[in-house]
């Protein structure tokens, strides 16, 4: 239910914000439409650096706020003043071009369409041959590419980029304060021993619990849930303090880690593989001889099973991505209407919902964190059928 609440207030929003007069479409601004980067204009680049801030203040683009923010990028954008200056953190770009070799500098050094090392934020698209030999276009915004002096693109085209960026930093953070936190519970267990936990430990332990005897036991098995329980926990707590950090609208927090789709397939491939490696013989035989179908039933019944493998970690991937995606759009939706209407008397309402919506996305980064791990839970749990009859 809360799901397709989100949906519709989703689409209702992001639906307003393009139809209301003064949003545009991403990429139908003048100053950032191309069709080829080897065509850019002195004329539009003058504009992106000169004229922008005139720009911004004649018009707000509430699409282009809510896709900058739910999108990884190689800087940490803090502010935009009123006469247009960009107040960001930059962060480090790592890059390996088979032409020049390793690269390693600020972000800031190509920030404003300038370029350093031969390298500079690409802009509009280019035309790739893919593995069926058919010519389509690639966008190139967000991806920094590598130039010759005159600044067309080489012919390696995009470098490999190993760049610390802005969702790639978050997650370190993350990974750090879970270190730190887990690490000193851990002393503090071999200083105490067994007895009543208190301060951190009193709010963590109740939840390593739960995860035990509420979501691995029941699903994996008493004799088998065991040696699953440190990847379900740390699962469990990676999603949860990434989703908190995700609310925060300060840096360093805020970037949109959970609701990135590259995030979530890796996770949902973590789980494939265990539960794939889990599987044993009454597993495979139930895909590739299912008990009590006939056997002219085989072709048909074998590639169903075997795409059921695969839309799980599908389901998994895609599930977390959407509902936290869905909820940074609806709040910064709801923000960008102050924007929209140039009016003070939209500042209480919106505020307000974003309030409201707020509380909901801290119900929904636990509710999250659980769901992806009980169902891992359950997956690794189905490729073992007999703990059933135990």
């Amino acid at each position: 239910m809360r799901e397709r609440f989100l949906a519709v207030v989703t689409n209702f929003l992001i639906g307003f914000t393009l139809l209301v007069p003064g949003t545009q479409l991403n990429g139908q601004d003048e100053h950032h439409q191309s069709s080829d980067v080897h065509h850019e204009s002195s004329e539009t680049s003058h504009n992106e650096e000169a004229g922008y801030g005139e720009a911004a203040e004649e018009e707000f683009n509430a699409t282009e706020y809510i896709l900058d923010h739910v999108s990884d990028s190689h800087d940490w954008h803090i502010l935009t003043t009123k006469d247009g200056h960009h107040v960001s953190v930059p962060l480090p770009v790592i890059l390996y071009s088979k032409h020049s070799g390793l690269h390693a500098f600020s972000s800031k050094k190509i920030a404003h369409r300038h370029t350093h090392d031969g390298f500079r934020m690409g802009n509009g698209t280019i035309e790739v041959v893919n593995k069926k030999g058919e010519t389509v276009e690639k966008s190139l915004k967000g991806k920094i590419v590598e130039v010759d002096e005159h600044g067309a693109l080489v012919e390696a085209g995009l470098p490999l980029d190993f760049s610390i960026t802005k969702n790639v930093f978050m997650m370190m953070l993350s990974v750090i304060i879970l270190l730190w936190v887990f690490l000193g519970l851990a002393r503090y267990y071999k200083k105490s021993g067994i007895s009543e936990p208190k301060g951190l430990a009193g709010f963590i332990e109740p939840v390593i619990v739960f995860i035990e005897e509420d979501v691995a036991l029941p699903n994996i098995g008493a004799d088998k849930y065991h040696r699953y329980m440190p990847y379900l926990l740390t699962v469990f707590f990676f999603v949860l303090i990434n989703n908190l950090m995700g609310l925060v609208p300060f840096f360093p927090f805020g970037a949109n880690v959970t609701g990135n789709i590259a995030l979530t397939m890796v996770l949902a491939i973590f789980t494939f593989v265990i539960t794939t490696f889990s599987g044993n013989r009454s597993y495979w035989q139930h895909i590739f001889n299912t008990p009590g179908v006939p056997f002219w039933l085989a072709p048909i019944m074998i590639p169903v099973e075997i795409i059921g493998m695969f839309t799980k970690p599908f389901a998994l991937m895609v599930r977390l991505f959407a509902n936290i995606t869905a909820g940074h759009i609806i709040v910064l939706s709801l923000i960008s209407m102050i924007f929209i209407f140039k009016a003070v008397f939209m500042a209480v309402p919106s505020l307000l919902m974003v309030i409201f919506m707020d509380f909901i996305e801290l119900l929904v980064a636990f509710l999250q964190a659980y769901i992806f791990t009980l169902l891992s839970a359950l997956f690794i749990g189905m490729a073992m059928p007999e703990h059933h009859h135990d």
